[in-house]
């Protein structure tokens, strides 16, 4: 199985949720939400997230979009689909940090 930059997975021995920042070779190399420092996992020792473990660490339920009228959500949206549109893995992926980061900030009350 292959997990797409921006994924979230569950690094299983660690037990910990983290973000998809690239693939190298057979290794993934994950971040946990918010940013810090990254590191290194086979494959192997990862599960997709699921929506519980998503909404138990602040993330977004998967499907949600930005808060239709938060101008901030609109513009961390733009800069978000920008990145992507690059190509560059960490840009595309420091975007969507930042965009998680005002979701749980302001609408999930700083979860």
């Amino acid at each position: 199985m292959t997990y797409r930059v921006g994924a979230f997975v569950v690094d299983t021995p660690e037990g910990q949720i983290a973000q998809v920042i690239g693939v190298v070779g057979s290794r993934v190399t994950l971040r946990r939400p918010g940013g810090g420092p990254e590191w290194e996992v086979p494959f192997g020792s990862l599960r997709l997230a699921t929506r519980e473990d998503r909404e138990a660490v602040g993330l977004w339920p998967a499907g949600s979009r930005p808060m239709y009228g938060c101008t901030e959500c609109a513009q961390l949206e733009a800069a978000y689909r920008e990145a992507a549109a690059g190509g560059d893995p960490v840009v595309t992926g420091d975007a969507l940090v930042l965009q998680r980061r005002h979701w749980r900030a302001v609408h999930m009350g700083g979860v």
